[in-house]
């Protein structure tokens, strides 16, 4: 059996003596989609940042693709890509540019190649020669996964793929990140607060509340736990909680405080 494409281990993190991460342990399967819920400063970006190399973790171990992020993060970045449309490419590069250079970090054997089966794919051709100050939000959006899918990556990182899409546009997005997981076998850790995104994309739901995961479960399993009708009504549930710290204990509703 091959190894996860993510394993995290009693993962902690601490800035300025504050717990950003308590204990966070999980793994994601290649060919899975895993979303990683919260409400803001819950912990989310702290443990991609990890996930990714970019951040030492206080305790706790991280492997990605069968390699420890400490030690050897050098063997498997070439085999990874995060998106995120919060984070600008070079604004004074036009597209083409900017994704020709990532193509070349990534040591992408065409990269010519790839860019124009991207900007086929992704509907791209008419922005390649636009610079990338110039590009609205959601134009932002499509080039963003563009870069994270330039090295056809094993695990694929997400921070919220279809903001600021209009709705057909987003639905699109998700049906191709769908087709390209179902013919590439990459794993998928997602990080979104569109909750019908995360219900059609991920198996797996792992939900963090300062800085701890408080529950866990396939979509349908976690909403029915909650006696609620849609994950955004667990999401909610889980983010208002008032109770103190319950230590990553059951949030459920009838369950122990």
């Amino acid at each position: 059996m091959s190894d996860p494409a993510v394993e995290v281990s009693n993962l902690v993190k601490w800035f300025n003596g504050a717990p950003a991460v308590r204990d966070v342990s999980f793994t994601v399967a290649a060919g899975q989609t895993v979303a990683l819920l919260g409400a803001n400063g819950a912990g989310k970006t702290t443990t991609i940042s990890m996930l990714l190399g970019l951040v030492l973790p206080s305790a706790g171990r991280v492997r990605v693709l069968g390699h420890d992020m400490v030690r050897h993060r050098h063997r498997v970045l070439h085999r990874i890509n995060f998106s995120s449309p919060y984070v600008d490419l070079p604004r004074r590069l036009t597209v083409e540019q900017n994704l020709l250079f990532f193509g070349r970090l990534y040591g992408v054997p065409a990269p010519k190649a790839r860019l124009a089966e991207l900007a086929q794919d992704l509907n791209l051709a008419g922005l390649l020669k636009k610079p990338g100050g110039q590009l609205s939000a959601g134009q932002k959006t499509r080039v963003s996964l563009a870069k994270a899918l330039i090295n056809k990556p094993e695990l694929l990182l997400l921070d919220e793929p279809t903001a600021s899409l209009d709705p057909d546009t987003a639905d699109w997005m998700r049906g191709y990140l769908k087709g390209y997981q179902a013919r590439s076998g990459c794993a998928i850790l997602l990080a979104s607060h569109n909750m019908t995104e995360v219900e059609r994309l991920a198996g797996q739901v792992l939900i963090m509340r300062r800085g701890r995961i408080v529950d866990r479960g396939a979509p349908g399993a976690l909403i029915e736990s909650y006696g609620h009708r849609t994950l955004e009504e667990v999401f909610l549930d889980i983010a208002r909680a008032t109770e103190p710290d319950t230590g990553g204990q059951d949030l459920r509703a009838g369950a122990a405080p």
